[in-house]
Parts: structure tokens; C-alpha cells; sequence
């Protein structure tokens, strides 16, 4: 009896460290004093069912205003220390805390510490182009209002 084909195995991606590509930011500092660096998504990457990348919000003015999107999220706390909020409750986190963002919750993050606050994210699609911000100050209060694309 012939085998049966095997299905091909998903390719592993291998990624050069941050400092070897420029780091993207919002155009105006309307939505936040971060920087991000995409690492993991389609098309740079043989990517379908995850997106990731490190961010950055320096100290003292660091900070990601609140906002919403569909995909639920994850952070892992690299450096610094900094205040979580999501659906209004504030938590602390400092390197080694991991943040489980449900989908379309509110959320954003400040840097309360003298040192960058980095972490890493990741979303449950491949392209973060797939993430549309929704961002409360544009009084985007609730899931599906208004949107804007990073």
C-alpha cells in the first residue's frame, strides 16, 4: 500500500536582533511615546498563524495610550517596569510579567520606571497588518467603533 504524502512542515524563521533594523513609531505622538520593532509577521515572514515583535517606551514620557483591537494579546515583560491598564483595572508589571489582553479590551501601558519599558507581543494572526488600533481618544470607547491602522 503506497504512503501516504506527508504534509510539509511549517518553515522555521530565525530572526537578527532589533538593532540591525530601524524601529517603526506612530507618526504624531497622539497615540503614544513607543517605538516597536515588528519581528514575526507575513509578508516579511513565512508566517500564517502568529505575529510578534519587541516594544519600547522610554522613560519618564513612555507610554501606549488606551486602545482596542479585535485579535487578544499577549505581553512578556522584558525590561523596566511600567502600569497595565485593562477595562479599567491598573496592574504593575516588571520584567518577567506576562499579560494576557482578551480581545477587543481596553487596554494601554505607561512607563513608571527610569529605564525603557520593552516587552515582547504577540497576536493570534499572521500579518500585523491584520490588527486595526482602536483608539479611545478618538472616542473609540467600544469593540467594532471606529479604527485606525498602525
Amino acid at each position: 500500500m503506497p504512503k501516504e504524502p506527508k504534509e510539509p512542515k511549517a518553515t522555521p524563521i530565525i530572526i537578527q536582533p532589533t538593532t540591525t533594523q530601524p524601529p517603526e513609531s506612530f507618526p504624531t505622538p497622539i497615540y503614544g511615546d513607543i517605538t516597536w520593532h515588528t519581528l514575526i509577521s507575513s509578508p516579511k515572514t513565512n508566517s500564517t498563524d502568529l505575529s510578534a515583535g519587541i516594544a519600547t517606551c522610554p522613560p519618564s514620557t513612555g507610554h501606549l495610550c488606551a486602545h482596542r483591537h479585535t485579535q487578544a494579546e499577549i505581553y512578556h515583560v522584558l525590561d523596566g517596569v511600567g502600569e497595565v491598564t485593562i477595562d479599567g483595572v491598573r496592574s504593575m508589571v516588571s520584567a518577567g510579567s506576562t499579560v494576557f489582553i482578551p480581545s477587543d479590551a481596553e487596554h494601554g501601558i505607561v512607563n513608571t520606571g527610569s529605564l525603557p519599558l520593552r516587552w515582547f507581543y504577540v497576536f493570534p494572526t499572521g500579518s500585523f497588518g491584520d490588527v486595526v488600533y482602536r483608539f479611545s481618544k478618538d472616542g473609540n470607547s467600544g469593540p467594532g467603533a471606529g479604527r485606525a491602522r498602525l
